[in-house]
Formats: structure tokens, C-alpha cells, sequence
């Protein structure tokens, strides 16, 4: 069948649907209900079944006689390392360091939370857990201590794994002493750290509290797969941004599992046995579903990388990857594409590699403008795959489905909606839209396997933030319009929506018209108060490397450019040029915490931000042009 039917048949039959879906992963004992509608507050999927993640990522491939094909690449950019793992190896490593969990009082249920630099030991980490039915909850590695105490009090871990360092192009971040840090601040206290010794930087253990990893797992008995229930979390992973009260995302083990599978081989295309290189980290939802999961689910080698799309060495580090382990599908986030654009833009630097053996470019994390995807398009020769989802979501909502049918690409749309999920456009009064008007994304419920069916210990806090606005749906809280074909287009979050004279205008639309400068490597567009107007758009331009034009000719032009292709209504008088946007670790422009600043309102800086200094660029340069930024009058 192609898409439309998959379609069709998801959405008309999801039991009958997923049900031969799950036929895929090894249960342990079966399922008395595919889809239980009534459970509370999202539904359950696969209720009354058993089974084991980590039995269904290591020990079946080795019991199938799989065992000497390799399950995992390290490759770090950082210290320049290549490490491989076989399968069996890497069962082996899990089970030993479930052992070593065990014996610490790890059991069913207890929270192990990881936080962790991009090394195997992470992954090892994340799986070891799965196999003692454990929750683990990672963190990403060099969080600050505060953000990190408040994940440790609400999952409230019996064992925490670390590492005594990451590293960072020109610095080592020393990891214990923040990991000091937030327990010294923590009113719960872990039984045990565990600490992977990095030669980088090693760390100072306490004896009553701390073990060494190498000698823990050294003299570990290794353990057998426990079997836990479809519907037990797997792991709790906490929204980046979180402030204040965290959200831990519940995901739980058997839904989440069938919809990894069936999108490895339906939406990526991936065969089992070939390599899938997703550049992210295992704190982000994207690493826990495409770096760990989804592939060693699936029986595909996953490449965990060390390192950055640009400077480790240069903007070739993605093609050397793809040509020395022979990746047949990149995944990253269009950040790290205009960061290479920047660099390198006429993409010089694919020439030194061959990359005739690539088959495609997965985009996500967020929107992808344009210009970008055309860039990308122009110079990989492979398809350029847009597609949207969230952490709540765990796995992709809008795709161009490669494994069941190739359709027509439209620039800045993640084309459709994936089998599974029904995405809508509802008015702020919940009421249909039609073709075209932008509104808010909301997905109309039951969501399919792998959405959080809940927040970690906190029904009421899921459904005030997701499903109470709009009975029946799952509020996303992006915007944007789905057109006369049904090509989804997410805009923005609902809260970027600006409101010019009246006038709702989203900051994506005037992103597209000046990503498509040709002196523009990227851009954002926020909203900045005005007496007159309400609000009125104020574009922020990053410049290719290697322009020497000057910046207010560039201005002037973007000014044009969106006046021309928007109109006089978007009201869009000021462009500036800076030399950087502030943005998380996993690469979203801090589009608030901007506006905020031009608003001269008070901020704080969030925990996910990857350079803090980045915010203080900004400041000066508003400042420079006139806006009363925070600390000042006027």
C-alpha cells in the first residue's frame, strides 16, 4: 500500500493497524487490547502485554545470529576516536552494567537518571536501564546545576550516571562539579553516582557516595531482560525550556517500541543492517528515538557522534562521517545545515568526500526554511526531508513517508501527516479552519503509540497543558495552516504569532522572504512592542561567511525584500545585523527571550541555552540601534 492507504487504514482501524505493526518487536506474552480508549488521561496502548526495550534492541538481533554485525559507531570529532560495537559486544557491556545497577538496588520502577556527554557509556547507560525495567531520565550533559536539581527532585532517582567531563571545541566542561553542585542543592538524595573517568579531566569521587564505572562494571554479573508491562515508562525525558515545575514526559515501553519500528522502515526507508547517522544528542528526544532506540530496534547500525556540524574540523565533518562509515540516512536539524551554509556556501567541502552511497536528509528540531531545504536540495543530490514533531509526540507527526511513497516536496511544508496522527487547524475558539488560514496545529485524539500518555506523576498538569483548550485534540502549540492538498505548514509556536494593527502575521513568513537573501546564512523574525501598531516585526540577519558588504545596505534590502513579497501590512521597517542568534543545545532560536529583551521586559536565561554570552550580543547590538533593552531607560 502507499501512503493515502496507510493513511486511510491508520486512521479508520488503528487497532487492527498497529496491532500487525507490533508483530514486528518479540512480546513476551500478549496483549489483551491493542488500544485501550478509556484509560486515563490518553488512552493506553497494548495493554495487558509484556515485553523488554533493550530485549527487542540487543538480545534478539544476537539470538537471531546477528550478533557480529555492528550495532554502534562512535566517532568523536573531539578526541578523534572511531570505536565500533557489535551487537553481542554491545549486549554483553548492557548487561553488565545492568548488573552493576542491580547490585547498587536498582529494580523495577526506580528512576536512574543519566547525565552524560555523547559517549557509548550513554547509550549503555539508557539501555541497562530498560533492561532492569528501570526509568531512566537523561539529562543533558553540562545542564546547570539548579535545572539539573529540579529533574533530580521530580524523577527522584535511586542512582545517577555520569561522567567526569564533556567536551566542547576549546573547553572541557567538568560535569561532577555541577553534578556536586545540584545534590549539595537537592532535598533528594541519590543512593549512588556512578562516574565514567574521562582521561580529558577525571574527577574527584566521594567514597560514600561515588563508584568508579570501569571497576563497577568490571566486576558486574551480568543480568537477564526483566519483563515489564507495554504500558510501564520506559523513560521520563523533561521539555527543554522547562522553568519553574518541570515537565517530565512519560514514555512508555510497548507502544513506543512498535511506532520506532514501523517508522524506521516506512518513513525513513532504512533497512535493517544499514547505517542511520543522527546528529543529536541523547538528551534530546531525538537522540533517545533516532541515535538509540529506533536503530539497534530496528537492526540498523547507529552512529553516536562527538562533535559539531561546523569547526571539528570544518563545515566537512557531516560528509566525512557520511563517506567513512557509509551512512545511508543523515538526520539533524536545520540549524546545523545553515551553520554549514555559513561556512561553507557554495557546500566546496562535498567535494573532498564521496557520497554515493547516501540516500537521504531528514530535517527536524525545527522549521525549515526555504531557502535552506533549496540549499540543501542543490548539493546532496538526495532528497531533503522536512519533517515535524515534538518530544511529547517522541517520533515524527508530518513526513514525506520514503519507505511507503515519494511525494511531491513543497518548500517549507513537512508535507503530510504521518499514518497515525490526524493534524487539524482549529481557531483560538476551537472551531475548524479552512485551507490556507493559519491557526493553531492541534492532533485530534487517540494519538498513536509512542505520544506521552502522560506527564511523570502529573495527570493534571497533561491534560491542563494538552488537552483542556481543545476537547477532543492534543494542543501542539505551533501554528500555521494546512493547504488545498493537505501539505501541513508549521509557522511557528502559537505564541510567535504576532499582531500587527489587527492584523495576525506569523514571524515564519517573513523568515522565509529574508532567508532568501543571498548575503543571509539565517534569521529570525520577533515581535517588539509598539504604541501605535500593537506589535511590529523586527528582523535579526546572520550573515554568510566571507560577506564584506556592509551590513546596512544588506538591511536596507532585507527591508525591501519582505515590503515586496508580504506587503505594506507586515509593517516591516527594521532589519539589523548581529553576529549570532542565541539558541538551545538542540539548535531553536530563542525567538521569547529576544523579544523580551527588545521589550525591555525581564528574562531569564533558560537552562537549555548553548552560549549565554550569545544573549549579551544581542542586548548590545538592540541597544546600539536604539531599544531600550532591560538595565536601561528611554
Amino acid at each position: 500500500m502507499g501512503y493515502q492507504d496507510n493513511y486511510n487504514r491508520a486512521w479508520a482501524d488503528p487497532e487492527g493497524f498497529w496491532g500487525e505493526a507490533a508483530q514486528a518487536a518479540d512480546w513476551f506474552s500478549p496483549w489483551t487490547s491493542v488500544l485501550d480508549r478509556e484509560a486515563s488521561p490518553g488512552g493506553r496502548w497494548f495493554t495487558g502485554a509484556t515485553t523488554n526495550v533493550c530485549h527487542n534492541a540487543l538480545d534478539r538481533h544476537v539470538a537471531a545470529g546477528r550478533g557480529d554485525q555492528v550495532a554502534l559507531i562512535y566517532d568523536s570529532a573531539m578526541t578523534g576516536t572511531v570505536e565500533t560495537f557489535t551487537y553481542a559486544a554491545l549486549t554483553e557491556q548492557v548487561a553488565k552494567l545492568a548488573g552493576a545497577l542491580a547490585a547498587l538496588g536498582v529494580g523495577q520502577g526506580d528512576r536512574v537518571l543519566v547525565y552524560m556527554p555523547m559517549i557509548p557509556e550513554a547509550a549503555m547507560a539508557m539501555l541497562a536501564c530498560a533492561r532492569l525495567g528501570a526509568v531512566h531520565s537523561v539529562v543533558f550533559g553540562g545542564f546547570a546545576a539548579t535545572e539539573l536539581k529540579t529533574r533530580i527532585e521530580d524523577a527522584q532517582p535511586k542512582v545517577i550516571l555520569s561522567a567526569s567531563c564533556g567536551l566542547e571545541p576549546g573547553r572541557v566542561i567538568a560535569y561532577k562539579p555541577l553534578l556536586d553542585a545540584a545534590l549539595a542543592m537537592s532535598v533528594h538524595k541519590p543512593a549512588r553516582c556512578v562516574i565514567v573517568q574521562r582521561p580529558q579531566l577525571e574527577a574527584a569521587l566521594d567514597p560514600a557516595r561515588d563508584d568508579d564505572w570501569a571497576t563497577a562494571v568490571a566486576t558486574a554479573a551480568p543480568v537477564p531482560c526483566v519483563p515489564v508491562e507495554a504500558t510501564d515508562p520506559l523513560y521520563i525525558l523533561y521539555t527543554s525550556g522547562t522553568t519553574g515545575v518541570p515537565k517530565g514526559v512519560v514514555r512508555d515501553s510497548g507502544g513506543y517500541m512498535v511506532a520506532l519500528l514501523w517508522s524506521l522502515k516506512n518513513l525513513y526507508g532504512l533497512a535493517p543492517g544499514e547505517v542511520m547517522f543522527t546528529a543529536s544528542d541523547v538528551g534530546w528526544v531525538v537522540g533517545h528515538s533516532y541515535i538509540v532506540y529506533g536503530p539497534l530496534l530496528y537492526g540498523a547500525t547507529t552512529v553516536l557522534y562527538e562533535g559539531k556540524p561546523v569547526g571539528t574540523p570544518d563545515a566537512g565533518a557531516f560528509w566525512r562521517i557520511i563517506q567513512q562509515h557509509s551512512v545511508k540516512i543523515l538526520f539533524t536539524a536545520p540549524t546545523a545545515f545553515r551553520a554549514i551554509k555559513r561556512d561553507d556556501p557554495t557546500g566546496a567541502l562535498m567535494a573532498d568526500y564521496d557520497l554515493s552511497g547516501f540516500r537521504a536528509l531528514f530535517l527536524a528540531g525545527e522549521r525549515c526554511d526555504p531557502d535552506t531545504l533549496h540549499w540543501a536540495q542543490d548539493r546532496v543530490k538526495v532528497p531533503v526531508v522536512d519533517h515535524w514533531w515534538q518530544t511529547e509526540t517522541g517520533w515524527p507527526v508530518a513526513a514525506n513517508c520514503l519507505g511507503l511513497e515519494a511525494l511531491p516536496i513543497k518548500s517549507g511544508s513537512p508535507t503530510k501527516a504521518v499514518p497515525g496522527w490526524k493534524v487539524e487547524v482549529l481557531s483560538a475558539e476551537g472551531q475548524p479552519m479552512a485551507a490556507g488560514e493559519i491557526g493553531v496545529l492541534a492532533i485530534k485524539l487517540p494519538l498513536p503509540p509512542g505520544a506521552l500518555p502522560t506527564l511523570w506523576e502529573n495527570d493534571a498538569g497533561f491534560r491542563k497543558s494538552y488537552l483542556v483548550d481543545y476537547p477532543g485534540y492534543y494542543k501542539t502549540g505551533d501554528a500555521g495552516f494546512i493547504d488545498e492538498d493537505g501539505y501541513i505548514f508549521v509557522m511557528s509556536r502559537i505564541d510567535d504569532i504576532i499582531n500587527v494593527a489587527g492584523h495576525r502575521l506569523s514571524t515564519g513568513g517573513m523568515e522565509e522572504v529574508l532567508a532568501g537573501h543571498p548575503d543571509v546564512a539565517e534569521c529570525a523574525v520577533i515581535g517588539v512592542a509598539d504604541d501605535l501598531k500593537g506589535q511590529v516585526p523586527l528582523g535579526l540577519l546572520v550573515l554568510k561567511s566571507g560577506v564584506t558588504r556592509p551590513a546596512s545596505e544588506i538591511e536596507k534590502e532585507a527591508v525591501a525584500l519582505v515590503r515586496d513579497k508580504i506587503g505594506p501590512v507586515a509593517a516591516f521597517k527594521t532589519a539589523l545585523v548581529v553576529s549570532r542568534l542565541p539558541k538551545t543545545r538542540s539548535g531553536k532560536i530563542l525567538r521569547g527571550t529576544m523579544q523580551k529583551i527588545a521589550d525591555s521586559q525581564d528574562y531569564k536565561v533558560p537552562a537549555t541555552i548553548d552560549d549565554p554570552t550569545s544573549l549579551e550580543d544581542i542586548t548590545e547590538r538592540l541597544r546600539l540601534a536604539g531599544y531600550a533593552v532591560p538595565g536601561e531607560t528611554g
